[in-house]
């Protein structure tokens, strides 16, 4: 690598692994003192207790136990229970909370997984009821999972969320509902008694879980639909916490599979519900409950694995310098000695490639996050706007919104014009058009951010695992590298697989708004790459046209056979289609992180000596990503254009428009392999502390 350190040798490199005074500015949390508070608090429970649960072998059984119960005590006195709640039910965090618990599973899930999903899964348990629940429910449940105030004698409330069925239906499709629900006892003027029956299989929490919020379906003709209903540990019947999942991974969460046979009042219902003719109608099926829940608790799930990639930078470097010590080929002083594995090129840029993906699933989850906290208040405003203009049920919403569809392309039209017209200011401030403007990012942020820092994020962990040699299969490798590896086998089927995640692109990234928006960005990446050159910006926006162009050709064109080759069945065509929208998406954010880190990054003292060394090694791990971003999309593209072509069939008069930014995208990867390989020089300058901070 000689040649790299000749050219770069002006250059100021990266000094040290980044720490909070990078991160709060790239994650844009800088400025909120509860945020890094809840970090620190998370941080220290990850790097203390967790981590001495895994390294004692805690991992090594299926149980739950009292060494394990110590972690829901830590989270009560370290405060990660109340994040959750809002200050009027117990919580110490204003508003939206999709970045402060992204940023505490992130923390958790440096150490362990299993740690991080069992800190949230009490919080999944009661987002039906936070979504959706009677305000009776939600101060009723949210008050009950607070630890007890100072004077207070009452046990702390944990839950568990029911979606999934037994075999042959878990993880196939959340339609599916055995669980059923039926009237035992409705007399005159009081509250209907139902009989509710549900099979869970891989529920979290059920160890200890005192309540359970239950997808279930009808199975009386006086009850229509389905819904999701909140079952007590104290209600009459059957409340069998089920047997242990035997699972290999994540054994620091409880996760069994109840059988649950009980007697509740339809107040359960979550949402409330209305009498017609007799007939009781939840006011919210099982699927629009689970549609506002997992548009949500994805995210965090998504970036538990980007997590993980980050947290294996450190341990593969140790080991790689380290690797000769003690031998006799290698004095102190010596390259081999200093260097170990890092004298060879290789070592180095597969390494690069680990961190860069972490980057860029990070910066995708952390995206998603504050869409999420923005999207919030803006949907819990339409909901009070239908209400008070009587629009009630999904057919009419439909209808509305439809309508509201071409004020919501007016208003993209004029940002893309820069055009702070009077009318751009009216449309801003419609609650409405906003919510559909951001509806369109939400529906394809959440899946892509579960799909790809999951999926292929877990092919990266592989990665960081071989790169320890035989030490990275053992029990005892540093950052329990194996651990995390596995752990993200079982979070890529959290909330639905890949299956689940592709099948939802397919549909959403179709969305006018959002393809509006697509366009704005290609522009904007144009424009970044003339202000901010070096960050893989253009290479990114070559790549982003040539997707668009192949969506159009794709929904436009027939195959041989005359089947139209975008249709949502046709998951040969629309599932890797969905793929390579999330490779661009994850390098979007890593570059707009760079560019955060840049701007900001000069206003904090504490960055003023180093930040440019900071700057330059992410701009080249985003213009490396962005490479390899549109390396991949390229290829999928391709494959999907000419790949239903009958051979000797093709008219290239027509794929001339692909031919051209298929050029473009690919010549546009001028300079992405020498970002590589200035990143890699920075990691072998980097300088690491003596020991992780954790117990191995």
């Amino acid at each position: 690598m000689a040649s790299a350190n000749n050219e770069n040798a002006e250059f100021e490199y990266m000094s040290t692994l980044p720490g909070d005074d990078v991160r709060q500015i790239m994650w844009r949390y800088a400025d909120r003192f509860e945020f890094q508070m809840a970090v620190q608090s998370a941080r220290a429970l990850a790097r203390g207790l967790v981590a001495r649960m895994v390294a004692d072998g805690m991992r090594n059984t299926h149980e739950w136990n009292e060494r394990k119960a110590e972690l829901l005590t830590a989270f009560d006195e370290t405060g990660l229970t109340t994040i959750f709640m809002d200050p009027e039910e117990g919580g110490f965090i204003t508003g939206p909370k999709n970045v402060a618990l992204a940023l505490v599973a992130f923390e958790l899930s440096w150490v362990d997984g299993g740690a991080a999903t069992c800190s949230l899964a009490s919080n999944l348990a009661l987002s039906p009821i936070h979504e959706k629940g009677t305000p009776e429910q939600k101060q009723d449940y949210m008050s009950r999972c607070v630890p007890p105030q100072p004077g207070e004698d009452r046990e702390v409330w944990r839950g568990a969320f029911a979606l999934t069925e037994p075999l042959p239906y878990v993880g196939v499709d959340t339609g599916v509902v055995s669980g059923k629900m039926r009237i035992v006892e409705w007399q005159e003027g009081e509250e209907p008694i139902l009989q509710v029956d549900k099979r869970g299989r891989f529920i979290t929490n059920m160890d200890f879980a005192n309540f359970v919020t239950a997808a279930v379906d009808s199975d009386d003709e006086r009850i229509k639909g389905s819904c999701m209903v909140i079952l007590d540990e104290n209600d009459p019947g059957l409340f069998d916490r089920g047997a242990p999942t035997l699972k290999m991974v994540h054994q620091l969460s409880s996760t069994r599979d109840p059988i649950l046979s009980l007697k509740v009042p339809a107040s359960r219902i979550i949402g409330g519900y209305t009498v017609k003719d007799g007939v009781i109608v939840p006011n919210f099926n099982h699927g629009e409950v689970i549609e506002a829940v997992f548009r949500r608790t994805r995210v965090p799930v998504g970036l538990m694995s980007s997590a993980k990639l980050l947290s294996a930078i450190e341990p593969v470097i140790r080991y790689q310098r380290t690797r000769f010590r003690g031998g006799a080929a290698g004095a102190p002083g010596s390259p081999r000695y200093d260097l170990g594995l890092q004298q060879k090129e290789d070592s180095l840029q597969r390494l690069v490639d680990v961190w860069a993906t972490g980057e860029a699933g990070t910066s995708l989850g952390f995206a998603a996050a504050r869409l999420l906290d923005s999207f919030d208040p803006t949907e819990r405003r339409k909901e009070e706007i239908l209400e008070e203009q009587g629009v009630v049920g999904s057919r009419a919403q439909m209808k509305l919104f439809k309508g509201l569809e071409k004020e919501a392309l007016e208003y993209l039209e004029l940002v893309a014009a820069n055009d702070n017209s009077a009318r751009l200011q009216e449309l801003e401030a419609n609650t409405l058009v906003q919510f559909l403007v951001q509806e369109s990012l939400a529906n394809v942020f959440c899946p892509a951010c579960k799909l790809w820092n999951t999926g292929y994020g877990a092919t990266m962990m592989r990665e960081a695992v071989s790169l320890m040699g035989g030490y990275g299969i053992t029990e005892d490798c540093p950052g329990f590298l194996f651990q995390k590896w596995t752990d993200q086998q079982l979070e890529a089927t959290y909330e639905g697989p890949e299956a689940v995640q592709r099948r939802q692109l397919s549909i959403t990234l179709t969305n006018k708004l959002f393809l509006a928006q697509f366009r704005l960005w290609i522009k904007e990446l144009e424009k970044i790459e003339t202000e901010h050159p070096g960050l893989g910006a253009g290479t990114l926006a070559a790549g982003m046209e040539l997707w668009f162009w192949t969506l159009e050709y794709l929904q436009e064109t027939k195959d041989a056979e005359g089947k139209a080759l975008y249709h949502s069945n046709r998951h040969g065509v629309v599932f890797p289609f969905s793929d390579a929208l999330c490779w661009l998406l994850a390098s979007r954010y890593q570059i707009l992180d760079v560019i955060e880190l840049k701007v900001k990054g000069p206003e904090n003292p504490v960055l003023a000596e180093g930040l440019a060394g900071f700057v330059r090694f992410f701009s080249d791990l985003s213009h490396t990503q962005a490479g390899r971003a549109v390396g991949e999309a390229s290829r999928i593209c391709a494959e999907l254009v000419h790949g239903f072509l009958a051979p000797g069939s093709a008219d290239d008069s027509t794929l001339n428009g692909f031919y051209d930014l298929r050029r473009k995208a690919e010549s546009s990867l001028s300079g992405s392999r020498l970002a590589k390989d200035r990143a890699a020089v920075a990691l072998s300058r980097v300088v690491i502390p003596e020991a992780l901070d954790y117990p191995l």
